[in-house]
Order: structure tokens, then C-alpha cells, then sequence
């Protein structure tokens, strides 16, 4: 009789922080190792120096992943909060070899190129040791960690350009000579370590958008018991219990109205501007905002379970799933290197076979290596991005890193949410109708209550008269006495078009008001009714309004090649209205947040690259998800943090700017590594036949260097709508 079989464990998950990697085969390699273990998937992302692990219980835990992660010669450790918000040790390292080694580079470089100062080998060795040593050390590292893996990356080249450079330049102050490359080391290795440190500053707010999703809930709650009311921390909730949330007041966690009505604003969650009216048996979410009226509701889901929580997951599921994108330059020096390693030793053993001294088969294996230094290939990334990002700055446009380039090149859908995106995301009255003197008195009423339909109807109809006995209808409107007379504004019940006065006479005053109302609700907006002593006297039609510019940035991107798909929350009718005055050539609407990052995964599954704009915390999901997020710089915290590019204004037509620049310092980028490669492939086979010396390849060196820079500084004339 066999042993029964043990019942497998319920698969576990853990998000390991991995440090050390420093491009797509560092990605590799500890993928590779942790795959290897039994029971284990991993997914590595080195945009945020994370590792996504599900694994069996059963055969491996936290702890053996992370040891394997160390023997494969990086840091891994649990992610905590305090490491969390703080910057991460790499990055203040990096800053710090930064700040001690740029000084000391500058003065080897005036040093060495300024006419007119005098050399002095001697001072500029002193000068340079310490910037190639410990300004260098990170590339140093990562270069002996590739090489025990029999693997190359740039840090092969930066490590062995600059400290060839050094040590030949060590050996010609020795033997009396004066015209060295101590500059070249010094600058190559500050440049690159310059980059190295902002990539750094990106990879650190990884993490941010998840942080401030989490931030937005309530810390505190008032639980409603048999004795009486207190205060208790968020944490304490459980399902059954009865909390009071005040006027102003956030809801603390996902629960159900059981006393009280009220309107909830629940822009943080859906991004739509209108308050949500909720009454005894609907669902309030936790972290809204209670507007209006005092509500007692059951908690429904606590913790992880709650609405917020489970945004939370998604933006890190979709930060965790989203693929490294491979630098150009690694690609190609993990091929470079060990042929420009074989052609400087080939050069050695054949100037040294065919009778030519040691020291003129050296200076000749020398000159290959200084040729193949990368300089230009360092500094045509950077300089391209600096220039690029500096002038969309300039433009109201936040580039983070070089990876968002790539993506852009590649899109082939823009999906704009509505409110906040294409429309102002503020409430306006569009429309008013019926007996004047009744909208002043309505507006005056309406001077007394804080409600964002209130202020849109104060700024755009002057109030007229004095108002007592004001009451608040909570989720319904308001009434009082305007001068004497009842006034009410409350959203009207559907209208009765074959209504008439009460005295049947006059003309037919509710089939008119019925007529606007409708006609309001078919343009997607919230019609209020203005009653005078009990009767209709008006209606005021109220919703969001389109940006200005909304209509010409959807041109622009039809004019790009890229189709515009809006994606909303809000109802279909309202959706397809806005959908008319600006172009979009389709609309998703009535989705909540992870329907909006459902609705991404579904156009990536058609083969579509996705472009997400938005700016509410609803939008996060999809930002991430996206291959593009472009963020809203007016809209939430949370937005900003999960998307790539960030457009500052809120101007709807920057989204067609900040694809255009990127694409142009994509290209630029491109472009300079091109020529940074071809001046390889021309000066290296000229420095194998003794045709350059190392001084020359210095200079050449150095001349590339400039044409990178300068074809660079082109992106400084890029113009809006170009």
C-alpha cells in the first residue's frame, strides 16, 4: 500500500528588490537562476530592480530565493517601507562618487585641452586616479561580475577603456613623456557616471504610485457601537461593523449605507467629477469623500479585500509584468567587446611575430583599445536624452527614462480618459431655461451650500435675494425661502410631458421644462429642476466641459497614424457627446479602474501598442499597463507617479508633442550610436596597422565626442506642433 500523497500547498508569492543589475543580461542571468529552481517563475524588472517570484512552499522559501539571487553576485532583499520611501543606498552612492569625482575631471580636462595652461602629467595622474578608481568602481564591479560569466555589457567597455587609458598614460608620465589620456578616462568615466546616477533617480520612484495609492485611505474611522461612538484606527475594522462617516469626511473602508443619505464624491476612484448620491443600501468605497449628509454604513471588506487594496494590486502586478526593454548599446557590446579584445590581442601577437619590438606591438594594441573606448557610444544616450528631455520640459512635457522613448516609436493607439483629459473635469452650467427671476433666486439659494453643482451655478448666474430657512436635501438638492417665496433645486424625477399648470391656464410650463431636461441627460449632463412656491419655474443643465484644444490634439493624432479610443467611467451617453466634439474614433464607457486596465490588456491582445493618458487615480492600473502612460500633470498624485511621460498643463495637444519628441530623441539617440559604432568599425582596423597612434585616437576620439553632442543640441529646435 502506497503512502498517500501529500496535497500540494497554495502557491505563494514575494516581490524580492534586487540590486546590482545594471542592463538586459544582469535581467537574464538572475531570471535564469531563480528558474531553476524547483517550483519557482520569476519575472525580473529592471526598470524597477524588482523580482516578481510565485513559488511552491512546499520546496523553496524567501530565503532560498534570496540566496540565490546573492550567489549569482547581486542583493536581493524584501521590499519594506521605510526602504520604500527612502532613495535607495545605490543612488546616494552613486551621487556621492559623482559630486567628489566631476571637480577633479574638470580640472584634468583644463589640464590637458585648455590652450595655454601648462601640462603637468604628474598633478593630472594625481588628479585622475581617484575619479577612474572610486568615481569608476561601479563600472569596475559590474565588469568583473560579467566576466565571471563569461558575459560583456558597456560596463566592459567603460572599465576597460578607462583603465587602459589610465595605465598607459601611467606609463608614458614614467617614462618622461607629456602627452597623455588621463582626460579621456576622467571624462568618459564622470559622463557615464552621471548617467548611471539619474537612471538610478528614475528607478527609485518605481515604487511611488503604488505608495501613493495606498496613502489615499483613511487612517482613522468612528465605529457606531451599543454605548456610544469612538475613534479607532482603520486597522481594527471588520466586516459587521458599524462606522459614522460625517459631512467632509473620508469613508474609511468598503461598506454599505444602513442610515442616512448623502452625495460621495468619488472622483478619487472613478476620475468623473459628479457626486454619486448614495441612500440606505448602497455601497460606499473606502477613501471617498461624504459630502453632504450623515451616513451610517456596515463594513462590507477590510485590508487587502477593499476597492483601494485591490487598485494597489493591479498597479503592482502590471509594474511587475511590464518587460524590460534591452538598451541598443548592451545589445551590441555584448557582441563588441570580445572583438575588440581579440583584435588588440591578434594586433599584439602579430606586431610582435613579424619582428616589430614589444613596445611599438603594445602601443599598437593600445591604440585599439583607446579607439574602441567608448566615449561617443557613453555619450550618446545621455546627451540625447538631457537635450531632449530639457526641451520637453521646456514644453510642459516629463520624460523619465530612455525606455519610454523606445516605446513610443511603436504606438499605434492612444487611449484618452475623459474627465480631466479631454474635458475641464470641473462642473459648469451649460444651460438654463425658464422664468429669469426664479434662476437668480436658485442661485442665491445655492450661495449657501458648498456642492460643486452649487459653485457652477453661482459662477454663472448672479444671485439675487436673501435667503433663510436654507435645508439640505442630502443626494436629492437643496430649498429654502428667497425673499419670502419656497425655492427648491433638486434633480428632477422623470418630467411629465403632458403636465400643464395647476390652475390650467398659461402656456404648457412643464412640457417645456420636460423638454430640457431631456434634452440635457441626451447630451450626458445632470439636469436640476427650480421649483417657485411649489411649482416648476426652471431647469438648469449642468456637466463637464471640453478642453478647448481637445478637438485639435485628436487631429493631430489621426495626422500621426494613431488611432484615439476614449475610455471612461462616465455613462455612455455623456461619453459619446464628447466623443462627437472631439473625434475619437471609438468609446469604452461605464468601466471602473480595472476595467479601464482590462479594456488596455484587451487593444495589446489585438496587437495594438497602447498609449493610456489620464490623470485620476482610477487611471493608474492602466497607465502601468499600457505600453505608454502618459500622465496628466493636473490630475492625482497617483497618476503621475504610475505614468512614463507626465504633460504638465493638462493640455490635451501635448500628448501629440510628447510622442513627436520622443520619437525625433529616439532617433537622435539612434543616430549617435550609429556613428559612434561606425567610428569604431573605420579607426579601429586603422589603429591595428600602426596608422594612429594612441594620441591621435584620442583626439579622434574625442572628435566624435563632439559630433555626438552636437547633433544632440538639434533637439533644442524642436517646436510645438512640428
Amino acid at each position: 500500500m502506497s503512502a498517500p500523497t501529500r496535497p500540494p500547498e497554495t502557491p505563494a508569492s514575494v516581490d524580492l528588490l534586487v540590486g546590482g543589475m545594471t542592463c538586459a543580461s544582469c535581467v537574464g542571468r538572475v531570471e535564469k537562476k531563480l528558474n531553476r529552481l524547483e517550483g519557482v517563475h520569476a519575472t525580473v524588472n529592471l526598470a524597477t530592480a524588482s523580482a516578481h517570484v510565485d513559488y511552491d512552499p512546499a520546496l523553496v522559501g524567501p530565503e532560498e530565493l534570496i540566496e540565490t539571487v546573492e550567489r549569482t553576485g547581486y542583493t536581493a532583499a524584501l521590499p519594506t517601507p521605510a526602504a520604500a520611501g527612502a532613495e535607495p543606498e545605490a543612488g546616494r552612492d552613486l551621487r556621492t562618487r559623482l559630486l567628489v569625482s566631476a571637480p577633479l575631471a574638470v580640472a584634468v580636462f583644463v589640464l590637458a585641452m585648455v590652450p595655454g595652461v601648462p601640462r603637468l602629467p604628474w598633478v593630472e595622474l594625481v588628479l585622475a586616479l581617484p575619479v577612474v578608481a572610486y568615481g569608476g568602481w561601479p563600472f569596475h564591479r559590474a565588469a568583473a561580475l560579467n566576466a565571471r560569466h563569461l558575459a560583456s555589457t558597456m560596463d566592459t567597455l567603460v572599465s576597460l577603456g578607462t583603465v587602459v587609458a589610465l595605465l598607459w598614460s601611467v606609463g608614458l608620465v614614467v617614462a618622461g613623456e607629456s602627452h597623455t589620456y588621463f582626460e579621456v578616462a576622467s571624462t568618459v568615466t564622470v559622463f557615464l557616471l552621471l548617467g548611471r546616477w539619474l537612471e538610478a533617480r528614475a528607478k527609485s520612484r518605481a515604487g511611488s504610485a503604488l505608495r501613493a495609492l495606498l496613502e489615499l485611505g483613511a487612517k482613522k474611522a468612528v465605529l457606531v457601537e451599543a454605548d456610544g461612538e469612538r475613534e479607532v484606527d482603520v486597522a481594527e475594522l471588520r466586516p459587521g461593523m458599524r462606522v459614522l462617516v460625517r459631512p467632509g469626511g473620508q469613508v474609511p473602508t468598503d461598506a454599505s449605507v444602513v442610515e442616512g443619505r448623502s452625495s460621495v464624491d468619488e472622483s478619487m476612484l472613478t476620475g468623473e467629477s459628479m457626486p454619486v448620491p448614495k441612500a440606505v443600501g448602497d455601497e460606499v468605497v473606502g477613501g471617498t469623500t461624504n459630502l453632504d449628509g450623515r451616513l451610517v454604513a456596515e463594513v462590507s471588506r477590510v485590508g487587502s479585500e477593499t476597492v483601494l487594496a485591490r487598485m494597489g494590486e493591479l498597479v503592482a502586478r502590471a509594474q511587475t509584468s511590464k518587460a524590460p526593454v534591452q538598451r541598443l548599446a548592451d545589445r551590441i557590446s555584448a557582441v563588441f567587446v570580445p572583438v575588440v579584445l581579440g583584435i588588440a590581442v591578434v594586433t599584439f601577437l602579430a606586431w610582435l611575430f613579424s619582428g616589430h619590438p614589444a613596445s611599438d606591438a603594445m602601443t599598437a594594441a593600445v591604440a585599439v583599445l583607446v579607439i574602441a573606448c567608448p566615449c561617443a557610444l557613453g555619450l550618446a544616450t545621455p546627451t540625447a536624452l538631457l537635450v531632449g528631455t530639457g526641451r520637453a520640459a521646456q514644453l510642459g512635457i516629463v520624460i523619465r527614462t530612455a525606455e519610454v522613448l523606445e516605446s513610443t516609436r511603436r504606438v499605434t493607439t492612444v487611449v484618452l480618459d475623459k474627465t480631466g483629459t479631454l474635458t475641464t473635469g470641473r462642473m459648469a452650467v451649460h444651460e438654463s431655461v425658464g422664468d429669469e427671476r426664479a434662476l437668480a433666486m436658485a442661485s442665491a439659494l445655492e450661495s449657501a451650500s458648498e456642492h460643486p453643482i452649487a459653485r457652477a451655478v453661482v459662477a454663472a448666474i448672479p444671485p439675487a435675494g436673501t435667503v433663510t430657512d436654507f435645508e439640505n436635501l442630502p443626494g436629492r438638492g437643496i430649498r429654502g425661502v428667497v425673499d419670502g417665496r419656497r425655492v427648491s433645486v433638486l434633480t428632477p424625477d422623470p418630467p411629465r410631458s403632458d403636465a400643464r399648470p395647476a390652475d390650467g391656464t398659461g402656456p404648457n410650463v412643464e412640457d417645456r421644462l420636460g423638454k430640457a431636461i431631456d434634452q440635457a441627460r441626451d447630451a450626458g449632463r445632470t439636469a436640476v429642476l427650480v421649483t417657485l412656491d411649489g411649482r416648476p419655474a426652471a431647469v438648469i443643465g449642468i456637466g463637464d466641459t471640453v478642453k478647448p484644444g481637445s478637438l485639435r490634439a485628436v487631429e493631430r493624432l489621426h495626422e500621426l497614424g494613431l488611432k484615439a479610443v476614449l475610455l471612461t467611467g462616465d455613462h455612455e451617453t455623456a461619453a459619446r457627446h464628447v466623443a462627437e466634439q472631439t473625434g475619437v474614433d471609438d468609446v469604452v464607457a461605464g468601466v471602473l479602474p480595472e476595467g479601464k486596465q482590462q479594456a488596455v490588456e484587451e487593444l495589446q491582445r489585438r496587437g495594438e501598442v497602447v498609449a493610456m493618458v489620464g490623470d485620476g487615480v482610477n487611471d493608474a492600473a492602466a497607465l502601468v499597463q499600457a505600453d505608454l502612460g502618459m500622465a496628466i500633470g493636473t490630475g492625482t498624485d497617483l497618476a503621475i507617479e504610475a505614468g512614463d511621460l507626465t504633460l504638465v498643463n493638462g493640455d490635451p495637444a501635448l500628448v501629440a508633442d510628447a510622442i513627436t519628441l520622443s520619437r525625433h530623441t529616439l532617433a537622435t539617440i539612434r543616430q549617435n550610436l550609429f556613428w559612434a559604432f561606425a567610428y569604431n568599425v573605420v579607426g579601429i582596423p586603422v589603429a591595428a596597422l600602426g596608422l594612429l597612434n594612441p594620441m591621435v585616437a584620442g583626439a579622434a576620439m574625442a572628435a566624435s565626442s563632439v559630433c555626438v553632442v552636437a547633433n544632440s543640441l538639434r533637439l533644442r529646435r524642436f517646436q510645438r506642433g512640428s
